[in-house]
């Protein structure tokens, strides 16, 4: 008997809800110890293989030494570390002891590791010795801390050597079954709209990633599959580190930072078919040389919306359509434009899809919480009994958690606006504080950007509104020339016809500014509230 995408959504929801569900044995130890788990690329493309049973083995004597720290269940482990081997075994034993991960992203500096380090029971920071000059004390970073360090490098002050951790013979520990209820991961949100809150990610919201991986990516047997995205951040950490890892499958981690042509030799060399990535990536791979001998089947993207462009390019240059997905830190992916067979359909071009089987997302109006009508543009919501949705709340920030749900708490509201067609396709339109309000009109961003970026001479493009005296709001627009584009007035007029003509009068940019590029947090989202401060004069 075939088992339906909700038949699964609801079998996932019960074996990683359950309530003697344990992280280890689910995604390491029940798996064949022989089965490839991760293999570890170098910029030479040399790699290593990594199997599920040297990853028990190891995580076990890392485990023991930990519970020999003092770590116990519930404490936070931070990482500060890039994509290796160590960071994978040092998950898997924070995970067998009912600790809960921390990542750090590793551009961040001492301020951002302080923030996510600090009164929230972290224990120890595991480090690459590449990182840990960033741990030292500085007027960030105290030297009166309530954790240490483990580092991968030469041990400093009373640092711990992470190899020693390796070395352990002590017995190995009993996993601890934290069940579905129990934390994970502590990720934060990326801060865009105010200071950085702390996610808790459940061991039951692994549903919701494998179901990701499973319909969404369409990560199928004899697939080599490549998520590019950081670990630091929940699109990596979930769907190139977790979900695989869940799944008994191979990943591949590529451990050095990303270049378009090494991108393209690691495509080639490895026969990588599923391949995701953000738009930004994208954009880098276009303006780089194609090698013979890629064979690709399935590109996915995610992270900030795909512009229309970067599609006509892959088709043209690839045969093959990249596919929007849209989620977040909170949710998990939750509106694909899947790739599963059993799912999959036209794609219509600035679309992120349907909703995910599992989670039932509705578009409420911007004044009320009725739904929107098809095409009028309302806040993204998702209703608090879909079977994967399991994220309740911010740690230790009540206001911010309340602020995310309706008062009846019906819907998780995700601070994004869209628009739902006659055919039940999503578009995403712009962060709620990111509509520009001219004239009585409401101006999403999305569209504009989508416009210039068309233009061949327009690599980047944001577009944000600044105050005006006779309408309340005028559009403008940041952008960033093509290589070898020398913009002028002309440039600005043709972009500003080219609005005109592709969207309509009223929204085209009453400015254009070219600047060499556009801010960004760490995780490639356009700081749009940046441009506004810099630009409203």
């Amino acid at each position: 008997m075939t088992t339906t995408p909700i038949q699964r959504a609801g079998q996932l929801r019960d074996e990683y809800g359950a309530a003697d569900a344990d992280a280890a044995e689910l995604l390491c130890d029940r798996h064949p110890a022989e089965a490839v788990a991760f293999t570890f690329v170098q910029p030479d493309l040399s790699s290593v293989d990594v199997t599920f049973g040297e990853l028990r083995e190891k995580s076990e004597r890392v485990a023991a030494a930990l519970v020999q720290l003092g770590v116990a269940e519930g404490d936070r482990v931070a990482t500060l570390m890039g994509k290796s081997q160590e960071l994978v075994i040092a998950l898997l034993a924070i995970w067998r002891l009912g600790a809960v991960h921390v990542p750090l992203f590793t551009a961040f500096a001492p301020g951002a590791i302080a923030m996510r380090v600090t009164g929230n029971g972290t224990k120890f920071v595991i480090t690459d010795g590449a990182q840990r000059a960033k741990l030292a004390p500085s007027a960030d970073l105290p030297a009166e801390r309530d954790w240490r360090v483990i580092t991968t490098g030469a041990p400093e002050d009373d640092d711990v050597a992470f190899a020693d951790l390796l070395e352990n013979t002590g017995p190995a520990p009993k996993s601890v079954a934290v069940g579905g209820d129990g934390v994970l991961v502590e990720l934060f949100t990326s801060g865009t709209t105010g200071t950085p809150k702390a996610v808790p990610m459940r061991l039951g919201g692994m549903a919701g990633v494998v179901m990701y991986l499973e319909y969404g990516i369409d990560y199928a047997d004899g697939d080599v599959f490549w998520n590019i995205a950081d670990p630091g951040w929940a699109y990596g950490l979930y769907i190139a580190i977790l979900a695989p890892m869940a799944s008994g499958k191979r990943s591949l981690l590529v451990c050095a930072p990303f270049d378009p042509v090494l991108t393209w030799r690691v495509l080639r060399h490895f026969g990588v078919t599923n391949f995701a990535a953000a738009p930004t990536v994208y954009r880098a791979l276009r303006n780089s040389p194609i090698p013979e001998g890629v064979s690709l089947r399935r590109l996915s993207s995610a992270g900030e919306p795909l512009t229309p462009d970067v599609i006509t390019w892959s088709k043209q240059a690839l045969g093959l359509e990249i596919r929007d997905h849209y989620g977040q830190t909170e949710t998990g992916m939750t509106v694909v434009n899947a790739w599963h067979p059993d799912l999959i359909a036209d794609i219509k071009i600035g679309s992120m899809g349907h909703p995910m089987p599992g989670y039932t997302v509705e578009i409420l109006r911007l004044d009320s919480e009725e739904p929107a009508p098809p095409g009028e543009p309302g806040r993204v919501a998702i209703a608090t009994s879909s079977p994967l949705l399991t994220f309740r709340g911010y740690r230790n920030a009540p206001e911010a958690s309340a602020a995310r749900f309706t008062a009846d708490g019906k819907w998780y509201l995700t601070g994004d606006v869209a628009a739902r067609d006659d055919d039940g396709y999503l578009s995403f339109a712009s962060r709620d504080d990111d509509v520009i309000l001219m004239a009585g009109y409401r101006i999403g961003p999305f569209e504009v950007e989508s416009v210039l970026t068309s233009h061949d001479s327009i690599s980047e493009a944001a577009v944000v509104g600044v105050p005006d005296e006779l309408r309340g709001e005028v559009l403008i627009a940041v952008a960033v020339a093509s290589p070898g584009v020398e913009p002028d007035d002309t440039l600005t007029g043709d972009l500003q016809q080219l609005v005109k003509q592709k969207l309509a009068a009223h929204v085209y940019p009453r400015r254009i500014h070219f600047v060499p590029d556009l801010p960004k947090t760490p995780s490639g989202k356009v700081q749009r509230y940046l441009l506004r401060e810099r630009f409203r004069d």
